[in-house]
């Protein structure tokens, strides 16, 4: 791991596995927090990238995760290494924590907080535990854990959690940080910063504009089916041959659960949300948050 790099560490996650990665010339990279839209920035990658909805496998292969676990780090190289086609890579390490190339471009996806962290919650009973600790080669618990309590309070204590952000990266603190960190390099050329919101209210405009940052070049004709493929509704229908067969995920479908914006404020109270507010103003540049709450 670089000295001037920040480690970030979580049961599944390592951001050290990036030391040594070789960087190619146009490679992407995918930052973002957990259910900010990963995926979703994946799929319009190679979309852009193969210019055709039928995509030659799943987006698990085509856009390795790098920094986790699951899969050994020589295995990931090794398929980056392999690929012929221009690269976009998948992380869910902040900017700061990764080896920042000239010639790759980083593009880092924001989401409101709240509605990233309903969106985890509801993620959390989809993932199938006992699988994970399978394929990470931990041992099963002795006693079954507490039971997850209702969304409402579960968000009411995420939002006044306060662990260390580089251990507990999918905490209020954690999603800060991450976008705090790339707001701060938003001037740079090669650090592009999108929001999900814009993506849901246009789609086409979007992928316009994140095709010409990344110079590449669609014939008009293909447009219309690439951003088709690139809706949630047709992500969803087309879940499983995206994201696999279920394994960790007990329903590739259930990934896709919702893709709107809002739903974190409808659980709260004006109260409550004021004092999320006032949380996250302790957190993160004032620009920042407005432009991340608009």
């Amino acid at each position: 791991m670089a000295p001037n790099l920040v480690r970030y560490r979580s049961p599944e996650e390592d951001s050290a596995r990036w030391a040594g990665f070789g960087f190619r010339e146009g490679d992407i990279v995918i930052s973002a927090r957990s259910k900010s839209g990963t995926t979703w920035m994946q799929m319009i990658c190679a979309l852009l990238i193969f210019q055709t909805p039928d995509l030659p496998a799943p987006l698990g292969d085509l856009s390795p995760w790098l920094d986790w676990l699951i899969t050994p780090r020589d295995t990931v190289f090794e398929r980056l290494a392999a690929q012929r086609h221009r690269r976009f890579i998948k992380t869910h390490t902040p900017l700061d924590g990764i080896p920042l190339d000239p010639g790759a471009t980083y593009i880092v996806m924001a989401r409101h907080p709240l509605d990233a962290a309903v969106s985890l919650y509801h993620q959390g009973g989809n993932i199938d535990r006992g699988r994970v600790r399978q394929l990470l080669g931990q041992p099963e618990p002795a006693a079954p854990g507490p039971a997850r309590p209702p969304l409402r309070d579960w968000l009411l204590a995420w939002i006044d959690d306060d662990p260390d952000p580089r251990e507990q990266l999918d905490s209020l603190p954690g999603f800060l940080r991450h976008l705090s960190d790339a707001w701060a390099r938003r001037a740079q050329p090669n650090v592009l910063i999108r929001h999900y919101a814009d993506f849901l209210a246009d789609l086409d405009g979007q992928m316009h504009r994140l095709a010409e940052s990344l110079e590449i070049t669609v014939p008009g004709g293909t447009w219309p089916a690439l951003v088709d493929a690139a809706s949630y509704a047709r992500m969803r229908a087309s879940a499983t041959r995206l994201l696999g067969p279920p394994g960790v995920l007990k329903s590739p479908a259930a990934f896709f659960r919702r893709g709107t914006s809002g739903s974190g404020a409808e659980l709260l109270t004006g109260a409550e949300l004021a004092h999320y507010h006032a949380r996250a103003a302790t957190m993160a540049p004032r620009d920042l948050l407005a432009w991340l709450h608009r």
